[in-house]
């Protein structure tokens, strides 16, 4: 027979499982309202609009037009996340290991950047790519080129923009996980012969491998659906899916090629999430 004390705690923790289940239920239910009926919705237009079958999917993936477009979005989405990560890690370990009150106000400026209105920032960055742009006038007065380089309405100026704009959220995840490292495991390697290099790439780089993952997901996924900044600096030339997206459902009121663009997106993105947790849950795993 259970003791009065044991029957209370399972009565307790009874309790506790259904308040957290009753607390649950509002978040779930704005899931379901703003995010799965809305995905739902635009599976189903992608599939019997105008006809019914995945004459929408076929068409998407067997133009060569499309496909450009798909090859756009992921290698400009994959250079940022790289320019990113090549930028971003030095500007974290550096905030890391500097004094405070340097490392706040380098802090506050990245968080301001972040801050700053998208619009405006894409629009500086035009003024500055531009021929007769301040860059390609300082290039000129140090000799460094003989013409203007080319920066706006192509692919150069898109990147560069986006890795302007994703570098905050590379910086952010990496300076909070390369803080928490304890720099007396970087004196113990070198105390074991271990060089600057050998440090970094033995060391410091693994033990912060899950905010350059975490943060590099987040870049590319950011990548692949940003709309402003590459429609402003890239042109009609260089179209990446989200205008493609945004054209399919605008101008040509073509809700079907729309929707069957936009859950190739979704899709992608659930499947690149999935790979990390996947990859770095194994890992995790394994190191219990």
């Amino acid at each position: 027979m259970a003791s009065p004390t044991s029957a209370l705690n399972e009565q307790t923790t009874t309790r506790f499982r259904l308040g957290d289940r009753s607390s649950t239920l509002p978040a779930l239910v704005l899931i379901l309202i703003f995010f799965v009926l809305p995905v739902l919705a635009l599976l189903a237009r992608s599939v019997t609009e105008p006809v019914l079958g995945l004459g929408n999917y076929v068409e998407l993936l067997g133009s060569s037009t499309y496909i450009k477009i798909f090859f756009n979005t992921f290698f400009v989405s994959a250079l940022v996340t790289v320019i990113s990560l090549l930028i971003g890690f030095p500007v974290a370990w550096a905030l890391a290991i500097m004094p405070q009150r340097l490392a706040s106000v380098i802090f506050a400026i990245v968080l301001l950047s972040m801050w700053t209105n998208l619009l405006a920032r894409t629009y500086a960055w035009m003024v500055l790519l531009q021929r007769t742009g301040v860059i390609n006038k300082a290039l000129l007065g140090l000799g460094v080129i003989d013409k203007p380089l080319i920066m706006v309405n192509n692919l150069t100026g898109v990147t560069i923009g986006m890795t302007y704009i994703m570098l905050p959220f590379i910086i952010i995840p990496l300076y909070g996980v390369i803080r928490k490292i304890d720099p007396a495991l970087l004196q113990a390697a070198a105390l074991c012969g271990a060089n600057r290099r050998q440090a970094l790439t033995s060391v410091l780089i693994p033990l912060a491998m899950p905010g350059m993952a975490a943060g590099g997901l987040m870049v590319f996924v950011m990548s692949l659906g940003y709309f402003v900044t590459p429609s402003l600096l890239g042109g009609t030339s260089n179209m990446m899916l989200a205008e493609l997206i945004a054209q399919f459902v605008q101008s040509l009121v073509n809700w079907g090629m729309g929707g069957a663009a936009a859950f190739v997106l979704l899709v992608v993105t659930l499947s690149l999430y999935a790979l990390q947790l996947r990859l770095f849950g194994a890992a995790g795993e394994g190191g219990r």
